[in-house]
Order: C-alpha cells, then structure tokens, then sequence
C-alpha cells in the first residue's frame, strides 16, 4: 500500500471532522443566543410586572432557585458514566485504544477545530 492510499482515509476522516465540528459549533451558539434571548426577555417582564406592582418577585429566591439550578446541571455535566478498566466486549481498553489511534486522533482533532471556528463565526 503506498503512502498516498493510506492517506486517503485519514484525509476524509479529518475533512469531515471538521465539517460535522463547525456544525455542531455553529448550531449550539444560536442555541445559546437564543436561550439567553428567552431568559432575558421572561426576566424583562418579571421586572415590568413588579414596576406596575401587578406582581411581587422575591429576588432573593430567584436567585436561590437559579443557583440550585445551575449548581445541578453542572454537577451532571461532570459526571462521565461507564469509565472502568475494561470495555463491554471484555477487551483490554489499551488494545482498542491503539487500534483506533489512526481513526480518532485525526477525528477529534479537526472536529475540535471545526467546533472553535463554528462557534466563533456562530
């Protein structure tokens, strides 16, 4: 096999990477913008309601709540199930992790570059 055949796979797996990247980038910062939108706006409106004293926000425990909120969706985002020192076929992990060096450093590498410029040009 020559060098050029074996870099065909590697090319492709690292072009689409970083295409399916700057998706996911692109993507998740309108999502954000738009979330921070939704809140903003429903925040804007407890604040006019409690100006024309139609309604009484307690602040103070809104803020409580929003903390508590936060403090959770945090601690679930750092929790990563099903790390252990074997995989599910019974395989030792570093033998799979060698066999798929070629296909997931190239992968991760550009899907991480992709999701930077997508979420910056987003």
């Amino acid at each position: 096999m020559s060098i050029v055949e074996s870099l065909g796979p590697v090319a492709a797996t690292m072009g689409g990477g970083f295409f399916v990247g700057v998706l996911i980038g692109y993507a998740l910062k309108k999502v954000i913008k738009l979330v921070a939108v939704i809140v903003g706006l429903f925040l804007a409106g407890l604040a006019y309601l409690q100006y024309h004293h139609i309604a009484n926000i307690n602040w103070n425990k809104l803020q409580h709540i929003s903390e508590d909120a936060i403090t959770t969706l945090s601690n679930l985002t750092m929790q990563i199930p099903g790390i252990s020192g074997n995989s599910a076929d019974g395989h030792d992990v570093a033998t799979t992790s060698l066999a798929m060096i070629s296909f997931g450093m190239p992968l991760t590498g550009s899907m991480s570059a992709g999701f930077t410029l997508g979420f910056i040009k987003g």
